[in-house]
């Protein structure tokens, strides 16, 4: 189907989902038959996105973003994380409570170095498969098996196959080297999906034992939805599975995913009542939507952080007084209403020194005072400041272009000379993993919320991610030091030397955790934000 006639059938729904008659209890290779009679219009869930997803696979090299919405739903992992309620009629995932999914339950031994899962005895893939413990150990083989899933794994101190061991059908162990608290958790990431390797194992191949290939482009799961059809980079039919055992049942029947690249189609369908939940959202759309009543805005700030990163590596700003200088002189709050009309919660501003939680990121303790910044460069011998150039990706351009005009004008002020590069799309990661780039704006996530993780992640090490290129030898031996610490006072007081730290060499300028923004219709119930900003279709319904 071509995009104009796809985008032409969003515009007839009304009041009733018209499908194609080949859609019509469609189903893909793995699947179990769907329902022949089309559900009613109030069980279907309309859902429309800016970008689609390319994959159905979750650490496929070259994945982008939008495969997790697939992935998220239509298979399980061993647990995930709880929803805590907002107060609002929305959730939001709670990083600290760890609840079943496919293992009913888990018992941890050894003083922590072994962690054994016992398996629900009625779960089964979508094609009608029984899942064993077999096929967890296979998908968890596999996670390992790929240089992005062992990354990631490796966290949790999970890097070998032979951890993974097989008691029974349904009696799974993993042996850790040492008690690691990053273990479980890891296991509710998107990464480590419980794939039907008995589907998978008849398209493997001598070069692709694990079927990569393969899984990138069909399902195998036995997750709470099953894809019924799919047409990709267009749209995505998702059908309930009425076997799945590890939760509640969704609360609709179908959900019809479709890419709508121009936001003010998607807004215009959501206003219509053509669609039910309307993603990707501007912040100005936001604010067209929520001066509307038919409508509502779910705004939840997200784990998502965006910043202004100084490379501590390069001159000028090797000087802990320049980039002190930057920090007082930037104009937070004209760039926050600039960039995300406040949408969002605000990183800048709180007190200087030492920090009143262990949170992080948190409040750096600099607000806007021009000032000190000049105080700051004159120390440093800048008095009649300097030349530097700032970058951002074109894809960022939305909220990176105000916050770019803002600083290059307010910086000017104070004799910092900036100009803007706009770096094309996909460029600026391999500029800044080559440690390239002098100054410049850039946003990331930390999937674990555990502060130490945050700063091995982002503050520490030669990856791009050590967006600071911070190098502090002391700052480094408390990162090792905390990541298997059991004291919590002990750990408590590192953190919150960590952050002492950083506020004061302040590598990177935290700006802000921006807010995901969703428009639907007021009928939508149970909206519940989950860390990777994709929709979790389980615990949606119709009000």
């Amino acid at each position: 189907m071509k995009r104009r006639d796809f985008l032409a059938l969003g515009g007839a729904v009304g009041a009733n989902l018209v499908l194609p008659a080949k859609w019509a209890g469609a189903q893909t290779t793995g699947q179990t038959a769907g329902q022949t009679a089309a559900p009613s219009r109030d069980n279907i869930l309309r859902v429309l996105s800016e970008g689609a997803a390319n994959s159905f696979d979750t650490f496929s090299v070259g994945v982008n973003r939008n495969a997790m919405q697939i992935t998220w739903n239509i298979y399980d992992r061993l647990v995930r994380f709880a929803y805590k309620d907002r107060g609002d009629g929305t959730a939001i995932y709670d990083y600290f409570d760890i609840q079943p999914e496919l293992a009913e339950s888990w018992e941890i031994s050894q003083g922590g170095k072994a962690i054994t899962f016992y398996l629900r005895r009625d779960a089964v893939f979508h094609d009608g498969n029984p899942v064993t413990a077999a096929d967890v150990k296979w998908s968890l083989d596999r996670v390992v098996a790929s240089p992005i899933g062992k990354a990631q794994f490796t966290t949790g101190s999970m890097t070998d196959p032979e951890q993974f061991v097989v008691i029974d059908d349904h009696t799974l162990r993993i042996d850790l080297p040492q008690p690691d608290r990053f273990a479980l958790p890891n296991l509710a990431l998107p990464y480590p999906i419980i794939v039907n390797s008995r589907l998978a194992l008849e398209h493997a191949t001598d070069g692709d034992p694990f079927a990569m290939e393969w899984l990138q482009a069909n399902p195998a799961g036995g997750g709470p939805f099953q894809l019924a059809r799919a047409d990709m980079g267009e749209r995505i039919l998702f059908q309930r599975f009425a076997d799945w055992k590890s939760g509640p049942l969704p609360g609709f029947e179908q959900v019809l995913w479709q890419t709508v690249p121009a936001a003010e189609n998607r807004v215009a369908a959501l206003l219509k009542g053509d669609a039910d939940v309307a993603q990707d959202l501007a912040p100005k759309d936001v604010q067209d939507l929520l001066d509307n009543d038919t409508v509502k805005v779910v705004g939840v700030p997200t784990s998502t952080f965006q910043l202004v990163g100084m490379n501590s590596r390069m001159q000028p700003f090797d000087d802990v007084r320049v980039r002190q200088a930057v920090a007082w002189a930037l104009p937070y709050d004209a760039m926050f209403q600039a960039a995300l009309f406040g949408r969002g919660e605000p990183l800048f501003g709180g007190t200087p020194g030492a920090p009143e939680t262990t949170r992080f990121p948190q409040p750096l303790g600099y607000s806007t005072d021009p000032d000190r910044a000049r105080a700051l460069l004159a120390e440093a011998g800048l008095a009649d400041g300097f030349d530097t150039t700032f970058s951002y990706e074109l894809s960022l351009a939305t909220v990176a272009e105000p916050v770019a005009l803002l600083l290059q004008e307010s910086l000017g002020k104070i004799g910092i000379r900036v100009t803007i590069d706009k770096v094309p799309a996909g460029q600026l990661g391999t500029l800044l993993q080559e440690k390239k780039v002098p100054f410049f704006f850039e946003a990331s996530i930390s999937y674990l919320t555990d502060p130490d993780y945050f700063f091995r992640v982002f503050y520490s090490g030669e990856t791009r991610w050590n967006f600071g290129s911070y190098q502090n030898p002391e700052f480094d031996a408390l990162v090792e030091k905390t990541r298997f610490e059991t004291d919590q006072a002990t750990y408590d007081a590192d953190v919150r030397t960590m952050i002492e730290m950083v506020k004061r060499d302040v590598p990177v300028i935290m700006l802000w955790n921006p807010s995901l923004d969703t428009g639907m219709q007021k009928t939508v119930e149970n909206y519940s934000y989950s860390f990777h900003r994709q929709l979790d279709f389980r615990p949606l319904a119709r009000g």
